[in-house]
């Protein structure tokens, strides 16, 4: 048996151990409904709904993934973005409702954070953040979910670069190392940058400014950028003079691992840009500048402006030595 054989044996098996089973599936939902009657009995909340996103929406957590849920507030029908105070008001109601409900655990309410989050530990020892009206965080996730539309083997992929950098101690926003949205960027970039690619830029998915584009009435506004991906994705899926790339899965991670081995020496100059598909100049970008982070992932698209980064060297610096990792 040969290294690559082994090597598929043993992703199969970190693939059949991390994937989620129904029950893990159940176990999310039942929370999702426990928290939909809480904030369904807030006076003040009354018409709010309650709305997964991140790995979870994505189907790109593993068993053990935690569940980040938005609630969304009421204004008619119509797209609305509540102040940081509003926010943080909502989320001080929600947390008395929690702990008059009682049975949650390690309630912790980060009120100053960029995005006020509301942290617990619900049924089965399942992590959960509440943030509000974080409607990109879904439509993120709902880009995330149509890319794998395209080729299967990207949520294979992620699903191993996130245990890979879970062992290796490198998938932890909070201790400055990359969080999993900005893992799934890194595959989405590599799955691009192959010969010949496998995804396409992802501005051949969603041309347009996505959060500019999110205003009026919420329904139609989403629609409107559903029906765009799906139209694009079935050209891309339909498009015969589209070479194939066959490779593994175990083949992808090692060109995963072989890619970025040097990433400590490009990255003090270039961004990763899913967006385009290619390398971008941190200089000629200003939301980069001054460089103080050891890595730069760029979002989804322009419109989803904030930079995702990490400013610990660890990251990159197990990056960098990933071939000796296997």
């Amino acid at each position: 048996m040969n290294r690559y054989n082994l090597l598929d044996l043993t992703i199969r098996d970190i693939l059949r151990v991390a994937n989620p089973s129904k029950d893990d599936w159940s176990f999310r939902f039942q929370i999702i409904n426990e928290i939909r009657a809480i904030v369904g009995s807030i006076e003040n909340l009354r018409g709010a709904t309650v709305e997964p996103f991140g790995s979870f929406a994505s189907n790109l957590f593993t068993k053990w993934g935690d569940l980040d849920i938005s609630i969304e507030l009421q204004n008619g029908t119509y797209i609305t973005s509540p102040g940081k105070k509003h926010k943080q008001s909502v989320l001080q109601e929600v947390l008395k409702a929690f702990r008059k409900k009682g049975g949650f655990r390690k309630l912790k309410f980060i009120a100053n954070a960029r995005v006020p989050i509301l942290k617990f530990e619900g049924s089965y020892n399942i992590s959960c953040d509440i943030s509000i009206n974080n409607l990109s965080g879904q439509m993120k996730s709902k880009i995330l979910f149509w890319i794998n539309e395209i080729d299967g083997r990207f949520r294979d992929l992620v699903m191993l670069v996130k245990e890979w950098a879970k062992a290796h101690h490198i998938n932890d926003s909070k201790s400055g190392t990359l969080n999993s949205y900005s893992l799934s960027l890194l595959v989405i970039f590599h799955l691009q940058t192959l010969v010949p690619a496998i995804l396409p830029p992802l501005r051949e998915i969603y041309p347009g400014n996505m959060i500019d584009d999110l205003t009026g009435v919420r329904t139609v506004a989403e629609k409107n950028i559903e029906d765009i991906c799906a139209a694009n994705i079935h050209r891309i899926r339909s498009d015969r003079s589209r070479l194939i790339n066959r490779s593994t899965l175990s083949a992808l991670f090692i060109s995963f691992l072989m890619k970025f081995a040097d990433i400590c020496s490009r990255a003090s100059t270039q961004g990763i840009c899913p967006y385009s598909g290619q390398l971008e100049d941190i200089h000629t970008n200003m939301r980069w500048l001054p460089r103080t982070y050891a890595l730069f992932v760029i979002s989804l698209s322009p419109s989803l402006s904030h930079t995702l980064h990490t400013h610990n060297a660890h990251a990159a610096h197990t990056l960098h030595t990933a071939d000796t990792m296997l």
